[in-house]
């Protein structure tokens, strides 16, 4: 099968180095009647032979992951409780990246791997898994090019993204909100918060748009003079429409709300950003922004939004935003538009968002506020208080989430002949010489693929180990050699 694609190599990092759930995509349908479990056991297999990315698993050559067929391929069981099917871990190197299991008569739980699973996926699960339960057959799918046409369309738009983003990538920092900071990038165990949220259609603007400024608006008011978010923007192109896949990217949006702007000036000023970064949302960040370090969220915020299709399981019901009891970051807002209106999960960590009820009101409140009067300023919609928080994020940004050790020297022999050989290996992989003992490997133009082929050769040529938490927090040729001396 193929090379995992450059957002997904940075999910199976992500994954490798702890992710809890948070790369758990589960699937919730209750069936109009209890189930035929020999007619839905046949349903899931004939949907994995339809996207044999759900049957695969990830084989690693030389420090560079490939999809391969699982061994065992995924089948309909049982199970007790959704939770107990939502929570099982995904062993990536044996696979299958995906579960089918039933609860009790009527109550499919279906949970894929984020790595060959996004929003829109859900989508074509459960059309495709009706159809096949009702016994018609889906449409025939396109022929999908390799993931090299990805990954050629990205080499070659890179250069270009990053002179797009370095005036405008701002590192998220910390984040001011009642009760408490936002600082968390990393994926943790959560809590999920849901609510029915009602966002009005204003002219010239779609409903995703207004979402993201109400949100930006809110956290201005809760005194962030800088706003950082994350957005989960789809990549997928005509070919893609109908498969079963993870082509999605993480990107950030900035803005500098101010009281007296109103309303509809601000959205369309992220409008039109939003449209310049539309061009470049195949290219991960950590591509186009040199020495950006990994982290499961780009920020501590984050905000996804997706419709979903009209009817869902013909006579069932589809629980399109099933908890998978993590959250990446502090705060990540998830919202489904559907035919009877929008359902919020604010899925959050609970050590730094202590009330997210109180954040689930006030952006209720602001958009019924944006209903009424959508060309009123940002102040008159919701209080602001003093910009203080953006300043402070601004200040806190250079230290958030950063390694201990960053731009501190290791003390290593020079001479130490493992040294050399380790220079050697970054030498070759980077392309790059020569390499001082205490370079950064990110301030050279290195990334994740590169850090994988680096420990693969290290494991293969030197037979030494070094895990992947010990090489992004001594991310030198002499934080390396510590490391494996230690």
């Amino acid at each position: 099968m193929n090379q995992l694609s450059i957002a997904q190599h940075g999910m199976w990092i992500t994954a490798r180095t702890g992710a809890a759930t948070a790369y758990h995509l589960p699937v919730l349908i209750t069936l109009d009647a209890p189930a035929d479990h020999d007619a839905l056991a046949e349903a899931c297999r004939r949907l994995v032979a339809r996207h044999p990315l759900l049957g695969s698993a990830v084989q690693e050559y030389d420090g560079v992951p490939r999809f391969e067929p699982a061994a065992v391929q995924p089948e309909l069981g049982t199970a007790g409780s959704a939770d107990e099917v939502i929570t099982r871990q995904f062993d990536l190197e044996k696979g299958p990246l995906v579960r089918f299991a039933l609860v009790g008569e009527r109550t499919l739980v279906v949970v894929a791997h984020h790595l060959v699973f996004d929003g829109a996926s859900k989508d074509l699960l459960v059309a495709d898994l009706a159809a096949y339960y009702q016994g018609r057959e889906p449409e025939q799918l396109p022929e999908l090019p390799g993931s090299g046409g990805q990954r050629e369309r990205i080499e070659a738009a890179q250069a270009e993204a990053t002179r797009f983003w370095a005036p405008r990538w701002l590192e998220p920092g910390p984040v001011t909100v009642p009760g408490g900071t936002l600082r968390s990038r990393a994926a943790s165990s959560g809590l999920a918060h849901e609510f029915p949220l009602e966002i009005p259609e204003l002219d010239g603007l779609t409903r995703f748009e207004t979402l993201v400024a109400a949100v930006h608006t809110l956290l201005a008011a809760y005194g962030n003079a800088e706003v950082v978010t994350a957005l989960d923007l789809s990549t997928r192109t005509g070919t893609e429409a109908g498969r079963i896949g993870s082509y999605v990217n993480e990107l950030p949006l900035h803005s500098s709300p101010t009281a007296d702007t109103p309303f509809l000036e601000f959205a369309a000023g992220l409008r039109s950003e939003l449209r310049e970064v539309y061009r470049y949302r195949e290219v991960p960040i950590a591509r186009a922004v040199p020495g950006l370090r990994p982290h499961a969220a780009l920020a501590p915020v984050s905000i996804s939004y997706r419709r979903t299709p009209d009817g869902g399981w013909p006579g069932g019901e589809v629980q399109w935003l099933a908890f998978n009891h993590s959250v990446r970051g502090a705060l990540q807002l998830q919202v489904a538009q559907g035919e009877r209106g929008a359902v919020a999960s604010l899925r959050h960590d609970p050590r730094e968002l202590a009330d997210p009820a109180r954040f689930a009101g006030d952006l209720t409140r602001l958009l019924a506020a944006v209903a009424a009067g959508s060309a009123l300023p940002l102040g008159e919609l919701t209080p602001f208080q003093a910009g203080t928080g953006g300043d402070a994020r601004a200040a806190d940004a250079r230290t958030a989430d950063a390694p201990a050790d960053v731009d501190v020297e290791v003390d290593v022999d020079v001479d130490d002949p493992l040294v050399a050989q380790v220079r050697a290996i970054w030498e070759q992989v980077l392309d790059l010489s020569p390499i001082a003992p205490d370079d950064d490997i990110f301030d050279l133009g290195g990334h994740s693929l590169t850090i994988t082929q680096i420990i693969a050769r290290m494991q293969r040529q030197l037979r030494v180990e070094i895990s992947l938490d010990d090489f992004f927090d001594n991310p030198t040729i002499a934080g390396v050699v510590a490391v494996v001396r230690s």
